[in-house]
C-alpha cells in the first residue's frame, strides 16, 4: 500500500517540478543588443542613392541611379579575398576565433557581447572566425581602416553556394564623382547574415554602413 501511494505521489510531483524547469530560449528570445544606428536607413540622400545600386538593404528604396563601376575580386581563399585595379587594391583576411582570449557576456546561456561589444555574424552563438585585417592601398598611400571598423564582425563568408555554384556579391564600387570608393562585403550565413560597406573619401576612411537580419 505504501509503495502504491509513493508511486502516485511521484507521478503528481514530477509534472509540477517539470513545469518549473526553465527551457532554453529560442534564438529570437534572448536580449538582442545589436542596433541599427549604422544602417542604410540612416544615410543621407546622396549616399543612399549610390549604395542602393549594390546593397541588399537598398534594393527596396526604389531610387533610380546608374550602377556604379564595380571592381570584382581577383583572388579568393578560405580565409582571404583580394581586389585589385590600377588605382586601388584591397585585402580582407580572417582568422580562427578563440573564445578563451575574449570576454564573453551571456544572456540565458547565449553569447550577446564580445569584449563588452555587441557583434554581428552568428549572433547568439560563439563565432568560429573573425576579421583579422583589412588593407587598402590607393596609389602609394595606405588607407588606414581602424580595427574598430571590423572588430565586431564574425563568421565572415566571402562566398556562398547557390544551386551548387559558388557566388559572391562582394566588390569595390567607384562613386560617380570619383572621390568615394565603397568596399562592400555580404556575408550569407544561416546563423546570421549581414552586409557591410566601408566608405573611403579621398584616400581616407570615413565610416561604415552595416545592416543585418536578411535571412
Amino acid at each position: 500500500m505504501k509503495t502504491g501511494l509513493a508511486a502516485i505521489l511521484f507521478i503528481c510531483v514530477v509534472p509540477a517540478n517539470a513545469q518549473n524547469v526553465q527551457k532554453p530560449k529560442k534564438n529570437y528570445e534572448y536580449h538582442d543588443t545589436r542596433k541599427k544606428t549604422e544602417s542604410f536607413a540612416k544615410l543621407p540622400a546622396e549616399l543612399k542613392a549610390e549604395l542602393s545600386t549594390f546593397t541588399f538593404s537598398g534594393i527596396g528604396e526604389g531610387i533610380r541611379r546608374e550602377p556604379l563601376k564595380k571592381i570584382s575580386y581577383t583572388s579568393l581563399g578560405p580565409n582571404f579575398m583580394t581586389f585589385a585595379a590600377d588605382d586601388i587594391k584591397a585585402t580582407i583576411t580572417t582568422a580562427p576565433f578563440n573564445a578563451s582570449k575574449h570576454k564573453i557576456d551571456y544572456d540565458e546561456g547565449y553569447p550577446i557581447r564580445i569584449n563588452r561589444k555587441t557583434y554581428y555574424g552568428g549572433y547568439g552563438t560563439l563565432p568560429k572566425t573573425y576579421i583579422s585585417n583589412i588593407t587598402i592601398v590607393m596609389g602609394k598611400d595606405t588607407v588606414a581602416i581602424p580595427p574598430a571598423a571590423y572588430a565586431d564582425l564574425y563568421n565572415l563568408n566571402f562566398a556562398y553556394a547557390d544551386k551548387g555554384i559558388q557566388r559572391t556579391t562582394n566588390g569595390i564600387y567607384r562613386s560617380a564623382n570619383s572621390h568615394r570608393f565603397y568596399l562592400y562585403l555580404f556575408c550569407k550565413d544561416n546563423t546570421g547574415s549581414y552586409e557591410v560597406t566601408w566608405i573611403i573619401y579621398d584616400k581616407k576612411y570615413v565610416r561604415r554602413v552595416l545592416d543585418y537580419g536578411f535571412m
